[in-house]
């Protein structure tokens, strides 16, 4: 893993630009970056897009009107440490805080995870929540990222939710078969495939330059043990926010049996407003992906507001 902002510039090949201010954006949220997928990175190329994703740049420590640190005000919806309440019959759990890479784009990127981090031993309380509330039929895994705890955690964790009844889907949110593949192991398809629960796994990639035929060898055998795979991506402004940079992305994902599901707007978090695309690009470019692709390869176009109850569409 890549933990510093020289030491990723080097791996890469590119100069840091603006030295003091990216140092500071560091410093504000430290680089983390696997090493699988900085090999993805093309060499030498500052605006690579898969870089951009990663790269602590000046522009993060500008203040912004309307970016703040927590955009969804999601801690008026944590009823319990390392649990998020927000939609009817779905819970977040916040299974493990860390990721294995820092995208600088990141909503939670200000979180307080040294509140929200259950431990093993801690999880009862969350385990009691969701005995409590038969509404409840569906927990998602999230973080940080929960791949990143152990096999053994995982299972543990899996089990006292397949335990409670009226819990019927488990949904995991996680990076990690795009940016670390290498975790999709036999133990863990085995852990994923042997729960009563049904599982639903939504990846997340932005862009097909990260969809190597490593990560597709991962995803293969998560579909072939009949794990529901969804992806979902944030537009991002040098990123993905053309049309054949979609276009690509949307027609890898099927190719890799993944159901394109949300192309989020991004979510106005202090620190990214250099990724910004305003909404009027986006219908546009969503209409243009609607114009060029059947519909059920084309995700909805997404933002989440606070205390709404559910994710609202753009059109």
């Amino acid at each position: 893993m890549i933990r510093s902002l020289g030491d990723l510039c080097d791996y890469v090949g590119v100069e840091v630009q603006d030295l003091p201010n990216a140092l500071q954006a560091e410093k504000d949220f430290p680089v983390r970056v696997t090493r699988s997928f900085a090999d993805r990175i093309e060499k030498g190329k500052p605006q690579d897009p898969l870089l951009l994703q990663v790269l602590p740049l000046a522009q993060e420590v500008i203040e912004v009107q309307g970016f703040t640190e927590d955009p969804l005000e999601e801690k008026q919806a944590n009823p319990v440490p390392g649990l998020i309440h927000k939609y009817a019959g779905r819970v977040l759990l916040i299974s493990n805080p860390s990721c294995a890479i820092h995208c600088r784009y990141c909503f939670r990127r200000h979180f307080p995870y040294d509140e929200n981090t259950p431990g093993s031993q801690q999880f009862a309380p969350i385990i009691d929540y969701l005995q409590q509330d038969s509404s409840i039929h569906e927990v998602i895994l999230s973080g940080g990222d929960p791949l990143m705890s152990n096999d053994k955690q995982l299972a543990g964790l899996i089990n006292a939710i397949a335990g409670i009844s009226h819990i019927e889907t488990l949904r995991i949110h996680t990076r990690l078969p795009v940016v670390l593949p290498e975790r999709i192991t036999d133990d863990l398809v085995k852990v994923l495939a042997s729960t009563r629960l049904k599982v639903v796994m939504v990846i997340h990639s932005n862009h097909a330059n990260e969809l190597d035929d490593t990560v597709g060898f991962g995803l293969g055998r998560l579909w072939q043990a009949g794990i529901r795979l969804l992806n979902q991506s944030v537009l991002l402004k040098g990123v993905n926010e053309h049309l054949d940079d979609q276009l690509a992305l949307l027609r890898r994902l099927h190719k890799l049996d993944v159901q394109p599901y949300y192309l989020h707007v991004l979510d106005r978090t202090k620190g990214t407003a250099h990724f910004l695309v305003e909404d009027q690009e986006a219908v546009q470019l969503h209409n243009n992906i609607l114009g060029k692709l059947s519909g059920y390869l084309v995700p909805k176009l997404v933002r989440e507001v606070a205390h709404h109850k559910n994710k609202s569409l753009i059109s």
